[in-house]
């Protein structure tokens, strides 16, 4: 992706793994900003490096879905690579934190954007996904920020369910 100068960040399991409680997870999710109509060349810059695509994505099928299904070659490995759309993921691009993963300095979603996103789809992995990183990094996270961008997407999505759930997941965990 840099090869490209694309900014990209992993999301995810990858990124509990790195934040809360490790779990098991069957691939690897990345949000990019690749450019308009930039994806045939990122696929060609992540062929080089051992990816291929998973099945026949045409480029209608990548603008639609907005993901590059992808997998490394030599591990068997899918990758989701997300493409990053205005709004939110260019905040969560921004505020990206470089850890080391195993020697090698990874861009990752921070913790409370993490927080956000595994309300936001709320499935039951999602919700055990926040409990385990609200009961490792608690209270090191910026609450207000995690409780501003829910109530950001409640008012956007005309949804008033994101906050409280959130607020129940911090109870349950204190």
């Amino acid at each position: 992706m840099e090869e490209e100068g694309c900014r990209w960040y992993l999301f995810g399991a990858q990124a509990v793994n790195v934040w809360g409680t490790p779990r098991l997870t069957n691939d690897v999710d990345v949000t990019a900003k690749i450019p308009e109509n930039g994806s045939p060349d990122a696929i060609r810059a992540l062929a080089r490096h051992g990816f291929r695509l998973r099945f026949d994505a045409d480029d209608d099928f990548i603008r639609r879905a907005r993901v590059i299904p992808l997998v490394h070659e030599s591990t068997d490995l899918p990758l989701d690579l997300v493409l990053a759309g205005p709004g939110f993921e260019e905040d969560f691009l921004a505020r990206a934190a470089i850890v080391s993963v195993d020697g090698v300095d990874v861009p990752v979603i921070t913790p409370e954007d993490l927080v956000v996103t595994k309300v936001l789809a709320g499935r039951p992995k999602d919700l055990e996904d926040v409990r385990g990183i609200l009961r490792v990094r608690g209270d090191a996270l910026d609450l207000g920020r995690v409780r501003r961008l829910l109530a950001l997407l409640e008012a956007a999505l005309g949804q008033s369910d994101l906050v409280p759930a959130f607020e129940e997941l911090w109870a349950e965990t204190r």
